[in-house]
C-alpha cells in the first residue's frame, strides 16, 4: 500500500498559465545533525499570492521559512526567487522580510519610530519616509496611534505596527512566523480577514506559517500540508477539505468520519466500498483505486442527514445511538455510536433553542448521505 511519503513525490502543483513562479524551492534539504527536517522538497510560490505553510510541529514548515528568509542556508538544493539563486545571499540582501510571532517592537521607539526603522537604516530620505509611514499608517488603520509607545497599544494594534514595519521596505515576499499566536480567538478571527484584505490590496507575496488549520482555511490561496520535512499536498482550500490526498490528510483537516472498508467494484462512475459489517457504501470514482483494494472513505460531519426515522436505504446508511451532543453555538455536532462500535460525527446548523432539540442522547438514529458526500482514500 502506498504511502503518505510515496504519494508526496508523485502529486503535480497547479501551474498558473503564463506565470513564472516568485519563489521557487528546488529539491531542498535542510538537517540538524541526524535529524532532517526538510526532504528534498521542491515547490513553487507564486507572485501575488497568499500562501500558507500548514502542518504539525516539527513537520519543517518553521525550517523552510527561515531558509527563505536566510536564517539558514539549505544543505542541499536551491531556493530561487525571481529566477536568481539566493541560497547564499545574506537576510539583509534578499527583498524579503519576516513579521516574527513576537512582533520585536522597540519598547522605547513609538509606532511612528518602529515603522520608519528599516528605512532609516537605508537612509531614505526624511521626506520619502515620513511619507511612506503616513501610507502605512493609513494602511493598517492606525493613524491616530502615530504617537504611541507598544506598551500603550492592544495585542491587535502591535500586530498591525509589526506588519507596517515589515511592509516598509515594499519586500517582494512578506513571511510570517504564526503572525497572531498571541490573539484571542475573536480578534485572531478577525485579523485574518485584515491580513487578506491587506495582501489583495498590496499585491504582495504573502507566506505565513501556522498549524492552525482554520487559519490557513481562511487566509491562503493555496496551502502546502506538511508532515516530516516533505509535502503531502499542495493545492486549494477547497480542495483539500472536500478532495485530501490521504486518510492523513483528511484527518488533519477538519473533523472527518472515517470509515474501513474494501472496493467491491468500480464501474459507470461510481466505486462501491463494502465496509467491515457488511454496510454498503457508494462514492464516485478516485485516482490509485480498484476492485479488492483496502480503502477508507472519508465523510465531513457536515455532510450527513441524522433523523430519528428508521431509514431502508440500502446504501450510504448506517443506525447507531446518540452518545453525545456538543452545542457549539452555531451548531450541534452528534457523536452517534454506530454497530461496529464506532463513533461518527454529524455536523448540524442550529436553528432552534437547545431546550427544544428533538434529539437527545439515548435516541436511536439514522445516519444517511449522497454519494457525492464523501471521499475514497487508497492510503
Amino acid at each position: 500500500m502506498a504511502t503518505d511519503a510515496d504519494f508526496a513525490s508523485s502529486f503535480s502543483q497547479p501551474v498558473l498559465p503564463g506565470v513564472k513562479p516568485l519563489v521557487r524551492f528546488d529539491a531542498v534539504t535542510k538537517r540538524y545533525g541526524g535529524v532532517t527536517a526538510v526532504d528534498q522538497l521542491s515547490l513553487d510560490i507564486y507572485p501575488s499570492e497568499f500562501f500558507a505553510l500548514l502542518g504539525p510541529s516539527g513537520c519543517g514548515k518553521t525550517t523552510l521559512l527561515r531558509l527563505l528568509a536566510g536564517f539558514g542556508t539549505p544543505d542541499e538544493g536551491r531556493i530561487l526567487l525571481d529566477g536568481e539563486d539566493i541560497s547564499a545571499v545574506p537576510p539583509y540582501r534578499r527583498p524579503v522580510n519576516m513579521m516574527f510571532q513576537s512582533y520585536a517592537l522597540f519598547p522605547h521607539l513609538s509606532v511612528t519610530g518602529n515603522i520608519a526603522f528599516g528605512l532609516k537604516q537605508e537612509s531614505m530620505s526624511r521626506k520619502d519616509a515620513r511619507q511612506r509611514v503616513e501610507e502605512l499608517l493609513a494602511l493598517v488603520k492606525l493613524e491616530d496611534c502615530a504617537r504611541r509607545r507598544p506598551h500603550q497599544l492592544s495585542g491587535g494594534q502591535r500586530q498591525r505596527v509589526a506588519l507596517a514595519r515589515a511592509l516598509a521596505k515594499r519586500p517582494k515576499v512578506l513571511l510570517l512566523d504564526e503572525p497572531l499566536a498571541a490573539l484571542d480567538k475573536k480578534l485572531r478571527e478577525e485579523t485574518q480577514f485584515e491580513l487578506t484584505r491587506l495582501q489583495r490590496q498590496l499585491g504582495t507575496a504573502f507566506v505565513i506559517v501556522t498549524h492552525d488549520q482554520e487559519e490557513a482555511m481562511t487566509v491562503a490561496d493555496r496551502i502546502a500540508v506538511m508532515d516530516h520535512g516533505r509535502l503531502i499536498q499542495v493545492a486549494t482550500p477547497s480542495e483539500i477539505y472536500e478532495q485530501p490526498a490521504s486518510r492523513w490528510v483528511a484527518d488533519f483537516i477538519g473533523d472527518v468520519n472515517l470509515i474501513e472498508g474494501t472496493v467491491e467494484s468500480i464501474n459507470d462512475g461510481s466505486t462501491v466500498v463494502i465496509g467491515k459489517d457488511g454496510q454498503r457504501f457508494r462514492f464516485g470514482t478516485s485516482a490509485d483505486i480498484w476492485p479488492g483494494m483496502n480503502v477508507w472513505v472519508a465523510l465531513r460531519p457536515e455532510k450527513l442527514s441524522i433523523t430519528t426515522t428508521p431509514q431502508d436505504a440500502k446504501e450510504n446508511c448506517v443506525s447507531g445511538t446518540v452518545s453525545d451532543i456538543a452545542y457549539r453555538g452555531n451548531t450541534l455536532v452528534y457523536r452517534v455510536r454506530v454497530a461496529s462500535g464506532t463513533d461518527m460525527k454529524v455536523s448540524v446548523t442550529n436553528r432552534q433553542r437547545l431546550v427544544d432539540i428533538p434529539i437527545q442522547i439515548g435516541d436511536g438514529v439514522s445516519l444517511t448521505w449522497t454519494p457525492d458526500a464523501g471521499v475514497v482514500l487508497g492510503h
